[in-house]
């Protein structure tokens, strides 16, 4: 992928960029492998708005990605790399050998033309493959990091993202993450090998409302311009800030620097370390 710059005909084409999708072989999608995707607008299941700035945007189909990869010792054929309108990276088309079709997630420097396989037993490290982490050498990149055996990938799937595997040691593989953190999983759970694909996804400048309205998100309000009965920021005369110790919700809660995650939390043990300018909880 690369990023484009347009001539600065308008200001807000002076502050924008657009991907070019030169790597994009195939525009349009197996129509076999979407399905559609309903606009919630935020709302949960009663109705009530979860998550704010969420509605309109282009319609969009869901692509339905093989995370599990589990037609074992297969080998499938990269006959297309499509664009992905749900996320940053892109993703391969695959053809297996008895004629099915999937999508996963393209790696970097995967093309069309090259073999995949997915085994549980050892087999060539090459970009695109899949085993689990204690037949991969330490030292390389994977991605699509499964947290238990035969779940699925759940980890590192943004687009330009990689772990890198440390070392293997009592059944338990070492990772670090794309945000430093090093943290222990399953040495049976699968990874593909390499990074993800698309790395200049985080360049592109969106440039004006517009093109974030297509994108499915509404306009964010700061509280510090609204009135007081409406944001904790709210109120005064002109420009002024906030008049707290601590930024806060529209609900009156600490807003930036909280620790979201329950340090009760099973997994916690398996963190070896936290991500920089993070402590061990």
């Amino acid at each position: 992928m690369a990023v484009k710059r347009y001539k600065p005909t308008t200001n807000a084409r002076r502050q924008s960029s657009v991907d070019t999708f030169s790597d994009v072989t195939k525009f349009e999608p197996v129509k076999s492998l979407t399905i559609f995707r309903k606009s919630t607008g935020g709302r949960n299941n009663t109705g009530k708005i979860t998550v704010r700035h969420r509605g309109g945007g282009a319609r969009r189909y869901t692509r339905v990605v093989d995370f599990v990869a589990n037609k074992f010792d297969m080998p499938a054929t990269v006959i297309a790399i499509e664009y992905d309108p749900n996320r940053g990276a892109r993703l391969a088309l695959l053809e297996y050998t008895d004629l099915t079709k999937t999508y996963m997630i393209a790696p970097q420097g995967l093309s069309v033309g090259d073999i995949v396989m997915s085994s549980k037993d050892l087999i060539e490290s090459k970009t695109g493959n899949r085993m689990p982490l204690k037949h991969i050498p330490t030292g390389i990149m994977v991605h699509n990091i499964e947290l238990k055996p035969g779940q699925g990938g759940k980890m590192v799937r943004g687009a330009g993202m990689g772990a890198q595997l440390m070392a293997i040691e009592n059944g338990m593989a070492t990772l670090r993450m794309p945000s430093s953190e090093i943290r222990m999983v399953l040495a049976d759970s699968a990874a593909t090998v390499g990074s993800v694909g698309n790395s200049d996804h985080n360049l592109i400048r969106w440039g004006k409302a517009g093109r974030t309205r297509l994108r499915g998100i509404r306009p964010t309000v700061r509280g510090k311009v609204m009135n007081p009965v409406d944001h904790p920021h709210g109120g005064g005369e002109g420009r002024n800030p906030i008049g707290m110790k601590f930024a806060k919700t529209p609900w009156g809660k600490h807003a930036h620097g909280v620790k979201t995650r329950d340090h009760k939390k099973y997994s916690s043990k398996f963190i070896v370390s936290r991500r920089a300018n993070k402590k061990k909880k």
